[in-house]
């Protein structure tokens, strides 16, 4: 390969192929090719590109990046670090978007809604969905950022936002960025502790969600423990 893309016949070219195919012909060094731009010496965009995945092994690991992170990556900078940081979250958010009017209830939903973006986390963050009486989606809070720790992560500060937002009912999500949605002690206990206090406030807790990654041996991606009998 060229190592100017300037050398590769023009319709060969990231930008030029997909506007002439469409996004879906392009691999994914061709997509992260045209928000980088222009290469290196000794590297074409498209080789930057190559490199980079190579060296975050994938996509998801790559969209995990902050912007911060990703400038210090060779090749790339402040300027394409801010358009491929951007690119990323235009993604989910338009993700999040699309899924506005559904009934969040189960597992799947709940997990096509913000599963991606809780995936591209590389720090556990606790959040709340607040429904409304059709279950649809009121809004959605982060409430913590670290794990769901007994010590800091009060049942209060949770149905809190539920009170506050005259939400009908909420479910409660967490990431573990390890990638095994498997519930800890904790998890456990405090699911518990947050099941009696809305008892006790009559607010419907729907579910707790833990959010995981795909992997060989998993059954799902996520662990829900409503589906698991345990709230």
């Amino acid at each position: 390969m060229s190592h100017r893309i300037h050398d590769i016949p023009e319709q060969d070219r990231p930008r030029e192929r997909l506007l002439r195919l469409g996004p879906g012909a392009l691999s994914d060094a061709e997509l992260l090719a045209i928000f980088i731009n222009t290469g290196v010496k000794g590297e074409n965009a498209i080789q930057v590109a190559q490199r980079i995945l190579g060296e975050f092994r994938s996509l998801r690991e790559l969209s995990r990046q902050e912007p911060e992170s990703l400038k210090r990556t060779h090749a790339l900078g402040p300027a394409k670090a801010a358009h491929l940081a951007a690119a990323f979250e235009l993604g989910r958010r338009a993700e999040r978007e699309s899924q506005v009017d559904i009934q969040l209830q189960s597992p799947e939903q709940i997990y096509q809604f913000v599963g991606t973006e809780m995936q591209s986390l590389s720090f556990e963050s606790v959040r709340v969905l607040l429904l409304n009486t059709r279950y649809c989606l009121l809004r959605q809070d982060e409430v913590f950022r670290g794990g769901l720790n007994e010590s800091i992560c009060h049942p209060r500060e949770i149905l809190r936002k539920a009170i506050v937002h005259s939400a009908h009912a909420f479910v409660l999500l967490h990431n573990h960025p390890s990638g095994d949605p498997s519930p800890s002690d904790s998890d456990v206990r405090m699911t518990r502790r947050i099941r009696e206090a809305a008892e006790i406030l009559k607010i419907e807790f729907c579910d707790h969600l833990i959010i995981g990654a795909p992997g060989e041996n998993r059954r799902s991606p996520w662990f829900s423990f409503r589906e698991a009998g345990m709230l």
